[in-house]
């Protein structure tokens, strides 16, 4: 485990959908105001160990856990804590973007509306799609929909719709997998300029951007039984130049997976 100022950690996790056990034992700690990388094969649990961290998987009827899943030392499954409360916390940026069929303003003023904001909204809007940069692009047409802008513009409209309620963690599911190498390079900057003020979680099959943007990276795989379990995890530059288990090796210099 790393010595540092976790804001998220899981304590011997594992995730069954009904008797199917997806996901086992992972224990690890995400890191406040860094970046923390899921990496590893389709089917390992990377998105399902993701969604436990808003308790997104919640929706999933058959879905429970065992083990414990913390955000700031305090256990997200307890029966007293407000799972939709826990989502405007922990945000969640999804593969494809997925903008409401509404204007611009009013997807990023959603959040803020439902949660009975006081303050200036407009002034909210703006901070949020400055925060986004993507403000410049859509100031003057503030009114159009949402559902005009390209791809890229599309998912920072997303992120800056997180952002609007003010969450303190960011999960990010495959966010460039849909946009083109410059949207993506757009992203994976914003990325790193908000990791100064939010811990940002990311699931990618790209190790290419796993290395590129992450402070950490946890490498998860499957093997005979078909379960997800934590190989590997530390610090990016470690696992991408001197991974310490065989398997990481092999799943990044493209061996398997």
């Amino acid at each position: 485990m790393l010595q540092a100022d976790p804001i998220l950690q899981t304590k011997d996790l594992s995730v069954y959908y009904g008797a199917n056990r997806v996901v086992t034992e992972v224990s690890l700690d995400v890191l406040r105001n860094r970046i923390t990388a899921i990496i590893g094969p389709s089917g390992t649990g990377k998105s399902t160990l993701l969604r436990c961290f808003n308790r997104m998987n919640d929706l999933i009827p058959t879905f429970h856990l065992s083990g414990e899943v913390l955000f700031e030392g305090n256990n997200l499954y307890e029966p007293t804590v407000d799972a939709t409360d826990i989502r405007y916390q922990i945000g969640m940026v999804f593969q494809r973007p997925n903008p409401f069929p509404k204007s611009i303003f009013d997807n990023v003023a959603f959040g803020p509306r439902i949660n009975g904001y006081n303050g200036n909204l407009a002034d909210l809007v703006e901070w949020s799609l400055q925060r986004a940069a993507i403000w410049d692009e859509v100031k003057d047409r503030l009114k159009s929909s949402a559902l005009s802008l390209s791809g890229g513009q599309q998912q920072r409209l997303c992120i800056a719709r997180t952002l609007a309620v003010e969450p303190t963690v960011i999960l990010m599911d495959e966010p460039c997998s849909s946009l083109d190498p410059i949207a993506t390079l757009a992203i994976e900057e914003l990325m790193r300029e908000l990791s100064e003020e939010y811990s940002i979680v990311i699931v990618t099959h790209n190790m290419q951007q796993a290395a590129r943007v992450s402070n950490y990276t946890a490498f998860l795989m499957a093997e005979g039984d078909r379960v997800g379990q934590l190989v590997e995890f530390g610090e990016s530059r470690q696992i991408f130049t001197n991974p310490q288990d065989e398997r990481t090796e092999a799943y990044i210099t493209g061996r398997f997976g």
